[in-house]
């Protein structure tokens, strides 16, 4: 399947906030590719900026030629960036992608069918109940692919569940990339990688970068305590953050519409 752009300037920009933002010339990751198969197209949320598109072809080319694995895609974003009315408060800006951890047989021998992409679902790696790692579903192929992730110098950061950086901690392995490694609440069947802004994205609103401390520490302790497991009390509506200016430009744009990147 050849890619498909939602172009209105003459390249790509990520413009706000991971969670406030949203993505001019957007492009579409084709459903399948060496190393990768996209789930849940009907969602219409495989669509980032062209950086992102990249990453996920060069790291599923990298797990397809070292044996790991064919990747199975999740979100990534909408064809402008934006907010969504479900499922994700971030992915608004292109930079961001859901990986799930299964490594299916029947995806690296076929393409998946349709059905099987909307139905099939993306099992946790947890015991059930419990915080403790699957070994039924978990393997060192997951390690390597993380690791692989995490060491790209356009990656900011992974989002883990608590108990895969707690096992990925017990490793001697360097911090250089285990400090990207993130720990978040659920993220136990899928991770989620998030691009830093690209360098000629003047309206891209970055992250603070991780802690040059492997995250191995008393942070990481906190994540298995009562208090982060107690229920999160039910929250009233938020109102969604206020978009920036130009998202409005992009948002309601058609395909005409000229934006430049340099526009302030």
């Amino acid at each position: 399947m050849v890619k498909q752009t939602v172009q209105i300037g003459d390249s790509a920009q990520s413009i706000g906030s991971y969670t406030a933002g949203c993505l001019s010339g957007a492009v579409s990751l084709p459903q399948n590719g060496t190393g990768y198969q996209v789930m849940r197209p009907t969602r219409s949320r495989s669509y980032g900026h062209p950086d992102l598109i990249r990453f996920i072809e060069n790291i599923a080319q990298t797990t397809n030629s070292q044996h790991w694995g064919v990747l199975l895609i999740g979100d990534l974003g909408q064809p402008r960036g934006g907010p969504t009315l479900s499922g994700h408060r971030s992915h608004q800006t292109g930079l961001d992608v859901d990986i799930w951890y299964l490594l299916s047989q029947q995806a690296a021998s076929r393409n998946l069918e349709f059905n099987e992409r909307e139905t099939w679902g993306a099992p946790s790696v947890l015991v059930a109940k419990s915080d403790a790692i699957n070994d039924d579903q978990w393997s060192m192929a997951h390690e390597k692919i993380l690791e692989t992730a995490a060491r790209r110098p356009e990656v900011e950061r992974i989002f883990v569940n608590p108990s895969i950086k707690r096992l990925l901690c017990t490793r001697k392995t360097s911090h250089d990339w285990l400090r990207k490694i993130r720990p978040w609440w659920g993220h136990d069947d899928h991770f989620h990688v998030r691009l830093k802004c690209p360098l000629d994205n003047q309206n891209c609103t970055g992250q603070e970068s991780p802690s040059e401390s492997d995250g191995c520490d008393a942070s990481l302790a906190w994540w298995f305590s009562e208090e982060a497991k107690m229920p999160i009390p039910a929250a009233k509506k938020q109102e969604p953050l206020a978009l920036p200016a130009l998202c409005d430009v992009v948002l309601k744009a058609n395909s005409q519409t000229k934006l430049s990147p340099s526009h302030p």
